[in-house]
């Protein structure tokens, strides 16, 4: 769907042609990390992948009035993570007997599954793990796979002190590991 709304939008708005390769080159490298991501946060499938169109529907809105964007990456996950917290802010909790009546089924994964999952799991976990300040930043350097100079641009910190956070993080993770040995 957001790629017949991108074709349309191409074909009917007039925006400088930069732009438009600035947002189909985003797209194309950056709509599987952006998934993600909210897939994380969130781990329901189908509203990380509406929060991800939604998230470049917004981008392509604002280029489209003429708005300039320096680095898309550091943008769209502006924009995704303002999107994660709306929808934290508006989430019900489901009851088991609600998401019954709606005709989810609860099933299990296969075991090979559930090894991955296990695998990335004990390395979210041990973020997870870490104090405020590090842990933030190990999630935007590792799980958002985002560069010191776009975690800069998100934080407001300089790049020496976020990279000063992220080797003290990752020192507490070892710490963390040998610990749970």
């Amino acid at each position: 769907m957001l790629m017949q709304l991108k074709q349309y939008w191409v074909k009917n708005m007039t925006v400088p042609d930069p732009q438009i390769v600035l947002f189909q080159n985003a797209y194309n490298d950056y709509q599987k990390l952006m998934t993600k991501h909210v897939n994380y946060k969130i781990s329901n499938t189908l509203n990380s992948e509406d929060l991800v169109q939604e998230t470049y529907l917004k981008t392509w809105t604002f280029i489209s009035k003429g708005g300039k964007v320096d680095n898309m990456k550091a943008f769209l996950y502006h924009i995704l993570n303002n999107l994660i917290i709306d929808q934290y802010r508006k989430r019900k909790d489901d009851s088991l007997d609600f998401l019954l009546e709606k005709g989810v089924e609860i099933g299990f994964d296969d075991r090979e599954r559930d090894m991955d999952k296990f695998d990335g799991a004990s390395a979210f976990i041990l973020i997870d793990s870490l104090l405020s300040p590090y842990k933030e930043i190990m999630k935007m350097k590792y799980i958002q796979d985002l560069s010191l100079e776009e975690i800069s641009l998100i934080t407001g910190k300089s790049k020496n002190t976020l990279a000063v956070q992220i080797h003290r993080g990752i020192e507490k993770m070892k710490v963390l590991y040998d610990s749970k040995l």
